[in-house]
């Protein structure tokens, strides 16, 4: 059997349970010279390490802990076109030039995974029948009216559904209406995430898991990366360690505000009852500001979260919660019964965008993805492998280099948000 990712099964949950086994690596020990450094194994550094090999150009892949182990094994499994933000953001934010490029990539981006699923025959549960964005009364539906007229004036295949279609679709009358995204769908993962690794092993990249990087110095023009039994040697450095940075360059966590999410994963339901909710395999998210998500699996489990931690009292509270929701929702449901619970932390920049920062010269990453880590990361990994290989400079990348900066009110926020949670989740769905 292989190793468990984490002995506390609250971080990956189901996920570890039901995805293949990683691809077999060890721990770096000894000195090794590559030309490019790639620390942290999640979407950005395998993608990044997958299209580089793809180029014939060496890397080395330095993951602390395992492949997975920080948001790419914990999420929803949500394959997303675009951020949270209004498409329109986009291009206020960060100027017409980078915000259009930022819309057509992250729009595109879906396809780039299942591109990658199929190419190399990962096992992950893909299912390719888009996401619904459920309104949650005149309000949310008013928010998904501007959604739909925002996306189809840039040409994307999205359809705001009534609310008798959104029923039809989600097996529930909880809605106002749905907005269809039919670029994006549903995926396991931590099994992707393992099948990107395998497969930029076997394009001929290197990795190493249990080999946190502790310091990156200058050694002559290269870099040098000390590991605690080991060192790399590289022309270049991609940071791709995001929310659950540590070491070299903190300041990637301490720019982003730690998020909560958890999930709860039903039995598998009967097949009666499992026929009317989400009988299209879709993925759902509603409009409430304390959101909801949820999507079934293959087996037929219910899986449903939300934001919060399962720790302290904390636990109790989005548990009961979760069981109270799903039968408001599903009334349908009957009986039911929790088979794993999990959580981790979405890291939310202050504009809810992705960053692009230049450390030091040749040291890159991307980063900030407010999660959107599947997609989004995917097509970033590959950018900065365009990037390194002179197919693409700075000026081309659809985000501008930024320099990392501290959140501000940081830890204030993030408590914020556990107690906000716990305070609604207390009361919501119980009266």
């Amino acid at each position: 059997m292989p190793k468990t990712i984490s002995a506390d099964l609250k971080t990956h949950g189901l996920w570890e349970t039901t995805a293949p086994a990683a691809p077999v690596t060890t721990a770096l020990t000894g000195d090794v010279r590559t030309q490019v450094c790639i620390i942290g194994g999640g979407y950005t550094g395998n993608s990044a390490a997958l299209h580089l090999a793809k180029k014939g150009i060496a890397s080395v892949v330095l993951e602390a802990h395992d492949i997975g182990f920080g948001g790419a094994g914990r999420n929803v499994g949500l394959v997303n076109a675009g951020m949270w933000v209004m498409p329109d953001e986009l291009p206020n934010v960060l100027g017409e030039v980078h915000g259009d490029r930022l819309l057509k990539l992250l729009g595109d981006a879906p396809s780039a995974v299942f591109d990658i699923v199929d190419t190399y025959g990962i096992e992950c549960q893909l299912q390719k029948h888009g996401t619904l964005h459920c309104g949650v009364g005149q309000v949310g539906l008013e928010e998904l009216q501007q959604r739909e007229k925002q996306w189809q004036a840039r040409g994307a295949p999205v359809r705001l559904l009534s609310a008798e279609e959104t029923a039809q679709k989600v097996g529930s009358r909880a809605y106002s209406g749905a907005l269809l995204d039919l670029r994006a769908g549903t995926i396991q993962p931590l099994a992707y995430v393992r099948g990107l690794a395998k497969a930029a092993h076997t394009e001929g990249a290197t990795l190493y898991t249990g080999s946190p990087a502790l310091d990156v110095t200058p050694n002559g023009a290269q870099w040098r990366v000390k590991t605690p039994q080991g060192s790399v040697t590289a022309d270049w450095v991609i940071m791709a360690t995001d929310a659950y940075t540590q070491g070299p360059w903190e300041i990637i966590r301490r720019e982003q505000v730690h998020l909560p999410y958890f999930n709860f994963a039903t039995e598998p339901l009967s097949h009666n009852v499992r026929a009317t909710i989400l009988p299209g395999h879709e993925g759902v998210w509603d409009t409430k500001e304390v959101l909801s998500s949820f999507r079934m699996d293959v087996h037929g489990r219910l899986i449903f979260g939300s934001v919060g931690a399962l720790n302290g009292v904390g636990h109790g509270i989005h548990r009961g919660w979760a069981l109270r929701a799903l039968h408001k929702i599903f009334p349908q449901l009957g009986h039911v019964k929790f088979e794993a619970e999990w959580y981790g932390q979405i890291g939310m920049t202050d504009d809810n965008l992705p960053r692009f920062h230049k450390f030091a010269t040749n040291v890159i990453g991307i980063c900030g993805y407010n999660g959107r880590g599947i997609a989004p990361g995917t097509v970033m990994g590959r950018t900065l492998a365009e990037l390194i290989a002179g197919e693409k400079t700075e000026d081309d990348l659809p985000l501008p280099v930024t320099t990392p900066a501290e959140a501000k009110m940081r830890a204030l926020k993030e408590v914020f948000y556990e107690v906000g949670a716990q305070a609604v989740h207390f009361t919501d769905s119980r009266f």
